[in-house]
């Protein structure tokens, strides 16, 4: 074993040692046999859109990049983070080397065998002592398709791990288990030339001009002049330039869709032959939904009775093409799978499914998140399988070519549910991959004194400073996008191609190449042979994609995907390229046996945490800058972005409550919640009501003031509202 290991680590030309040995001579072995002097096309990886950029090469080494003109997501454009999608890459405080914490309790360089000796040891170590659950790990929606299904396969298949999820649960989790309830599977029905063939547009909690820029100009595109109406507690970039902006009260949205479903069946505004032919659950629908009058509906949401009729109306008339699309301020919520259930049942009412300009469409974050609910084998089997089900395990393990047994028959827990595990000494060793939950996990204080109490952590990442990386008992340097080759799936579940331009430093090496070690380190190395590259992997998932919903086994290879600008799923043997975006049930049919969407539907919750007379604000929070990415790990890095945002943490606040606490803008301020409190620059701005605050996401200090509450269905966290209080601070 250790021969092998040694030799996997000597490889520096061939499909294994692409990450080591980028120059010109190795040029010619590169996937499109890349000229000294040529552009290679990537999916860029940051965030879900999935733009493609063309990173310009001299002598081997990427110089420049432009976005890709004729690629169908877009058109051309790139965002601030896209145009400098290279400058982590060449930051000096990578990690380049291993790190082991010694008995000092300083982390110490060690080279990758002592490294990989350590993190077996100590994890077999745990298991033979506390069981195979004892050991978990949280993956992540940053690497490609086929290192997600690399690591799922090896934790669970290869070392024993029960317990698995991925930072996907902080952003995506609400979306999945609402469309699986709805529409029988994980289904985003879009594509995003909807966007440009909409009458109405509907944007509910989604800042796109911030968070999604590039969908913001596909809307811009749209010769039809849409009506465009945001739904928003906050006067966001997007409300601005939008039509319409329906301010309503936080975490009102249930009542608030429940009772524009009251009035379309009261008012007879419904498409009643396509729910009739499409849909169950009419009747329980109408029924709960008497329980929202529009006087009741008006004073649960803020919304004026006139309001509520206005977008009743724009959302339901005859002939129009109405798209609705819901991002965080849906998903993260005490009760996000119902709202966004209350969303589809809209759509579906008003026959706005399946059509041009239609759709209940939910936009994702990370830029492989959709890989991750498919194919990271955390808390789903491969493919949107379950682990419960042993018809479901025979075709995996047929699939794969592994014994049956090594399946397991239950299901994970949940992110949240493997934080209380470690707390409660169940769970003992973890492994993190590519992403900073002590940064970005709700209640952030509780984590970091969560995580401290683990027997051996092992944190993956490509930076060895990030706050988790610094808890750690090992760090493994990776590579980074740019510097490793495989696939992304977008929002429009479109799949599309990232190749290696780039040469990781010092010792760092690709997540694939990481997971080939442990294997071989752990002893399981066997049965994963085939997997020789990341584009076995992929011919790995076509198969394991046949039969299901998501079946792209009509893909060649990467080649293909190239060709053709990523193919959307699904693309089953046998299919055609025509056009370049396709939309979902345009036949009417949906993947429940019964081929119906299910209407469904249930009261409201109260918020978890209220406003009182100590913590008198509520605290929102969201992206602030189309220049920064979620804990900034990257972003940070690169000097042109932080020349766009603000570095300092700033809180927004009403006029009216800074005059009444006597708030001077641009004062520092102290914000405090419950558990923690921090100080911040006060902005005056009308964008947020009286009453209400924000801050935005991606500084460190946020979460520290974020109350742990999540929805009961998908165990999503609900960071877009607690409870939090205002003051100068004192003089000292």
């Amino acid at each position: 074993m250790k021969r092998r290991l040694e030799a996997l680590l000597r490889a520096r030309s061939g499909p294994l040692g692409r990450e080591l040995a980028l120059t010109p001579g190795a040029l010619g072995r590169l996937p499109g046999r890349l000229a000294p002097e040529s552009v290679a096309r990537l999916v860029c990886g940051f965030c879900s859109t999935g733009c493609s950029l063309d990173v310009h090469l001299r002598d081997g080494a990427p110089v420049n990049l432009t976005p890709t003109r004729d690629y169908p997501v877009n058109l051309g454009m790139a965002c601030p983070k896209g145009w400098e999608a290279l400058t982590p890459l060449r930051s000096p405080d990578r990690a380049t080397t291993p790190l082991l914490r010694a008995a000092n309790g300083r982390q110490e360089p060690v080279d990758w065998p002592t490294a990989l000796g350590a993190m077996t040891h100590r994890f077999r170590e745990i298991q033979q002592r506390h069981g195979n659950a004892s050991v978990a790990y949280l993956s992540t929606g940053q690497i490609v398709t086929e290192e997600m299904a690399y690591l799922g396969a090896l934790a669970k298949f290869g070392m024993g791990m029960l317990h698995g999820d991925g930072n996907t649960r902080q952003c995506m989790a609400t979306s999945v288990v609402a469309y699986k309830q709805s529409f029988g599977f994980d289904a985003p029905p879009y594509t995003y030339r909807d966007f440009e063939e909409s009458d109405v547009i509907v944007l509910v909690g989604s800042n796109l001009c911030i968070a999604h820029p590039i969908l913001w100009e596909r809307i811009c595109l749209n010769p039809r002049q849409p009506r465009i109406i945001v739904i928003d507690p906050r006067k966001t970039e997007t409300a601005m330039a939008a039509s319409d902006h329906f301010a309503l009260r936080p975490k009102s949205d249930l009542a608030l869709f429940t009772g524009l479903a009251q009035l379309l069946i009261e008012r007879n505004w419904i498409d009643e032959p396509f729910v009739r032919a499409h849909t169950s659950g009419l009747d329980a629908l109408a029924m709960h939904a008497r329980e929202f009058p529009i006087e009741r509906t008006s004073e649960l949401s803020g919304l004026s009775t006139e309001q509520l009729g206005a977008l009743a109306e724009a959302i339901s008339r005859p002939g129009r093409r109405v798209s609705f699309w819901w991002t965080m301020g849906v998903n993260q919520s005490h009760e996000g799978v119902r709202v966004a259930q209350a969303i589809i049942n809209l759509a579906l009412l008003t026959g706005n499914l399946g059509r041009p300009g239609t759709g209940a469409n939910s936009i994702t974050g990370q830029c492989n998140a959709m890989g991750s609910r498919l194919f990271s084998n955390t808390t789903n089997l491969f493919g949107g399988r379950d682990f419960t089900n042993a018809t479901h395990r025979d075709e995996v393990a047929r699939a794969l070519e592994l014994p049956v047994e090594t399946i397991p028959s239950t299901g994970s827990l949940a992110y949240d549910q493997i934080i209380e595990s470690i707390l409660a000494r169940r769970i003992r060793g973890l492994w993190i991959v590519a992403t900073n939950p002590a940064h970005s996990w709700i209640n952030q204080l509780d984590l970091k004194d969560v995580l401290g109490r683990l027997d051996f952590l092992v944190v993956q990442d490509m930076y060895a400073d990030t706050e988790t990386a610094a808890l750690a008992h090992l760090v493994l340097p990776a590579a980074a996008w740019g510097e490793k080759e495989g696939t992304f799936i977008n929002s429009e579940r479109r799949i599309g191609v990232v190749r290696q331009v780039a040469r990781a430093p010092g010792q760092a090496l690709s997540d694939f190449r990481i997971f080939q070690l442990v294997a071989e380190a752990w002893g399981c190395g066997e049965l994963f042979r085939r997997w020789r590259t990341p584009e076995d992997v992929f011919q790995s998932l076509k198969r394991l994609s046949i039969g299901q919903p998501c079946d792209f086994s009509g893909i060649r290879d990467y080649a293909t995907l190239e060709a053709a600008g990523g193919i959307q799923w699904p693309f089953p043997a046998g299919s055609e390229l025509g056009e370049s975006e396709r939309r979902l049930f345009a036949d009417g049919r949906f993947f429940h046996p019964d081929g119906k969407a299910k209407l469904i539907c249930e009261s409201p919750r109260p918020m978890p945490e209220a406003t009182n007379a100590a913590f008198p604000f509520l605290l929102l929070t969201g992206r602030g800058s189309s220049s920064q990415w979620h804990t900034e790990t990257r972003t940070k890095r690169s000097p042109v972005l932080a020349r766009l945002s603000p570095r300092e943490i700033y809180v927004e606040l009403n006029p009216a409550d800074a005059r009444r606490l006597g708030i001077a803008p641009n004062q520092w301020v102290i914000v405090a919640s419950r558990r923690a409190e921090l100080s911040a620059r006060a902005v005056l701005t009308h964008t947020v009501r009286a009453g209400h605050v924000f801050i935005p996401m991606h500084y460190a200090e946020t979460n520290k003031l974020t109350f742990a509450a999540f929805d009961p269905y998908s165990r999503q966290p609900s960071y877009k509202a607690c409870a939090v209080s205002l003051s100068l601070p004192s003089a000292t």
